[in-house]
């Protein structure tokens, strides 16, 4: 059975004016059961983080002044959230979430965190309404672990990855692939094993034949026992700040293409969604659903 991580601080409020990009995660699961693509017994709620595994990869110093909400107002501007315990809290379900769904995926081939890829925290901060980087704390997990040998991190959002490049630049075990919009945000661009910067207007057709060349070469040369997927619909052409102009079927398409990439190899996958900011809740919604769907299909 597909298993989905989904809990209740995954929605948690926030003031007004920073709400609707939060809503996605209440209307997901509700989609996916409305259809019949998913019931209730697909989704499971995330227990608490163990702080172990935060300060795995993220500074102690960091962690402790971020759950004291000690951070300077320079560290809250850049994370772009007002800091609140609760949203700390919400972070930290999510990185378990995600943790978690590595044995859902490795039992069973694929799970996914309906929130997650929280890629732009770094070490010692966060950026970019991420606080903890959810993929990096499982990935140093499966490692610690002994769960995974060599971990491939395909982050497919219209953003760099550049909080879980840095994270890893010294890991030879986690090869860290990001193929991004080269014009938007970051602007300071970090280094990954692999970017590819893509120009603004790239369209379905050069992205999809990007993807489709790239991968198969990086599972031959990398190998990797374990992957991780932040599937980030802000490629999207309705997207307010991804500057691409990939179509809701292109979209569709990336997400088949890894994850018959993973199922053909044999390796276990870990989907998170990412970013996503249509000025049309429903279009990023509806791009969101086909990453289950197709799992559904494919693997069960």
């Amino acid at each position: 059975m597909l298993k989905i991580a989904y809990g209740t601080w995954y929605a948690h409020p926030l003031p007004e004016g920073h709400r609707f990009p939060m809503l996605k995660y209440e209307l997901i699961p509700e989609q996916l059961v409305r259809e019949g693509t998913c019931t209730e017994d697909n989704f499971f709620e995330p227990g608490p983080l163990d702080e172990q595994w935060i300060v795995g990869v993220h500074d102690e110093t960091y962690w402790k002044n971020l759950k004291t909400l000690n951070l300077s107002p320079r560290m809250v501007r850049s994370i772009g959230f007002p800091l609140s315990a609760e949203l700390v809290y919400r972070e930290t379900f999510i990185a378990q979430g995600t943790i978690e769904c590595c044995h859902h995926a490795l039992a069973q081939g694929i799970a996914l965190n309906v929130a997650g890829g929280t890629h732009h925290a770094y070490p010692d901060r966060g950026e970019g309404f991420c606080l903890l980087n959810d993929v990096g704390i499982a990935a140093h997990y499966l490692l610690t672990q002994r769960l995974a040998r060599r971990i491939l991190i395909i982050d497919l959002d219209v953003h760099q990855g550049n909080g879980t490049a840095v994270m890893f630049q010294r890991e030879p075990r986690v090869f860290t692939f990001s193929m991004h919009g080269r014009d938007n945000y970051p602007l300071r661009k970090e280094t990954s094993d692999l970017d590819i910067p893509l120009p603004t207007g790239t369209p379905d057709e050069k992205y999809l034949a990007l993807v489709a060349e790239t991968l198969p070469a990086l599972f031959r040369s990398h190998q990797p026992d374990f992957a991780f997927f932040v599937a980030g619909v802000d490629i999207l052409e309705t997207d307010k700040l991804g500057h691409l102009a990939v179509s809701r079927e292109g979209c569709r398409e990336r997400d088949r293409l890894v994850l018959e990439q993973c199922r053909q190899a044999q390796v276990p996958l870990v989907v998170t969604m990412g970013g996503g900011y249509s000025v049309r809740l429903a279009d990023v919604v509806e791009a969101h659903c086909n990453t289950f769907r197709l799992a559904q299909a494919m693997f069960f």
